[in-house]
């Protein structure tokens, strides 16, 4: 950081780093640990390619060894997710608070952004209490915002938006019966969106509201817009064995009725699914738990197959997952140079994180977009700077 530049940061809210507080259960999900630029951009739905240029420059490799400098180490989970090994997110937050107050950042709390203007200077900074700030650079950081009008400050400068919709949601079923099995995990599902190309596959979690877990936020964050579009009403198909071809399910169940004729259906599923879905399936496919294999008909067997390989929930409407609330859309990427995060509209005005049409599934993508973009924006500021 350049000695000689005065930093102040304006916050809207009375809160700092609130999104950093409850990311990962509190536990703050800092990057992911992949090292690999190409397959690490495959995990953003919208903005791929832009964020590659910014890997370039600062990736997830530097994002460990920033706070590792800074005495956070970072510990790797099995699905590549990565925590501080304090498991908790206050440390991040000081780390940052710490960092901050090296530099004599200045904060300002509760000081929300109403308009941004140019000047012959460099930039008039308006707020809702009435005070003008004038700087000489600005680096917009807000966030994402849920309403196109939100964005209105930075159209007013030329820029346009993409428009935002909701990703990284849960979908809700109200009133179907699949909700009675709430806490019930699947660690392997695949599910599609049906008159759609949409799928994804990973671990379920049965909620009191419909469906959650990695494999329903992944595919909310590739289907944002299409699913949008389709108000958020459409049907979901889920395959609870991914990993047995329907022929193969169907020779089991046809070895099962000889080999184990005289055992109740209901008794203990071969298949490895929690009971209770065992029991919600067969209900579901018109089948007494306590008939015998050897009495199950054919019309009630084919029915059970299908609903273990292609059981179809009614989505009625979505749940945004408060952990890891992003929104897709922002400011149009060809209006902003990746090399810098400056505005190619506006000279001196700089963009990080979520704010402009980025966003990543979740597993600490979307934090490790935001650190990318925010040192590239800080190093080209400081090189503008001095000259």
């Amino acid at each position: 950081m350049d000695p000689g530049l005065r930093v102040v940061i304006l916050e809207k809210s009375n809160k700092l780093l609130s999104k950093v507080k409850i990311s990962g259960g509190g536990r703050c999900n800092v990057t992911h640990a992949c090292y690999d630029i190409a397959e690490m951009t495959r995990r953003y739905p919208r903005g791929g390619h832009f964020v590659k240029k910014l890997f370039h420059q600062f990736f997830t490799s530097d994002t460990i060894a920033w706070f590792k400098e800074r005495g956070v180490a970072l510990k790797t989970e099995a699905d590549g997710r990565m925590f501080p090994v304090s498991d908790s997110s206050q440390t991040i937050i000081d780390c940052l608070l710490k960092e901050a107050g090296r530099y004599g950042v200045e904060i300002r709390m509760q000081c929300g952004v109403t308009a941004l203007e140019q000047t012959d200077a460099g930039f008039a900074i308006h707020t809702a209490a009435k005070e003008t700030f004038h700087c000489d650079y600005v680096c917009v950081a807000c966030g994402g915002f849920p309403k196109a009008a939100q964005f209105q400050w930075l159209e007013d400068l030329g820029h346009s938006i993409a428009e935002p919709v909701p990703s990284l949601f849960t979908f809700n079923s109200p009133r179907h019966p699949v909700t009675a099995l709430m806490g019930v995990s699947v660690a392997d599902a695949k599910v599609m969106v049906t008159g759609t190309k949409l799928q994804q596959r990973g671990p379920l979690l049965i909620t009191h509201w419909g469906i959650s877990g990695p494999v329903v936020l992944r595919l909310s964050a590739w289907g944002a817009r299409e699913l949008a579009a389709l108000n958020w009403s459409f049907r979901a198909v889920i395959n609870w064995l991914p990993e047995i071809p329907e022929p193969l399910l169907r020779e089991r169940m046809g070895q099962w009725r000889l080999e184990k004729a005289a055992q109740k259906v209901g008794s203990k599923n071969q298949l490895g699914l929690p009971n209770r879905l065992w029991e919600f399936l067969l209900e579901q496919s018109g089948i007494d738990a306590q008939k015998r294999w050897a009495d199950l008909p054919s019309k009630n067997q084919n029915l059970l197959i299908r609903n273990i390989g292609a059981f179809e929930l009614p989505v009625g409407g979505k749940t945004t997952y408060k952990e890891e609330f992003v929104t897709a859309g922002g400011i149009t990427l060809a209006e902003l140079d990746p090399q810098t995060m400056m505005s190619k509209k506006v000279p001196g005005l700089f963009f990080t994180g979520e704010v402009i049409d980025v966003d990543g599934i979740t597993g600490g993508y979307n934090f490790q977009h935001a650190w990318s973009s925010g040192f590239a924006a800080a190093r080209a500021l400081v090189q503008r700077s001095a000259g």
